[in-house]
């Protein structure tokens, strides 16, 4: 899985499509022990990671909402991916 960005400690990260599994846009978030899967929105599907940790990453997710749009269709129809530049 590629990392799409790393601010703060936290990874971003995005999969690739694997057998049809990943339907909803969305990325993986790790920060430390703790993970979270947000929607291209900023909204949380699973997991947590702490409060000023979310409060991060929904920041960068709506600074690079269209973005994170394109790498999404890169990634599934062509297998590629780009860096998008973390918060600073």
């Amino acid at each position: 899985m590629p990392v799409v960005s790393q601010f703060y400690g936290i990874v971003v990260q995005m999969f690739f499509d694997e057998d049809g599994k990943h339907h909803e846009k969305h990325i993986h978030v790790r920060y430390n022990e703790q993970e979270a899967v947000y929607d291209l929105n900023g909204k949380i599907l699973e997991g947590q990671i702490p409060y000023k940790k979310k409060k991060l990453v929904e920041a960068w997710i709506s600074i690079h909402q269209e973005e994170l749009e394109s790498l999404w269709v890169l990634i599934h129809e062509q297998g590629e991916f780009f860096k998008i530049e973390p918060l600073k």
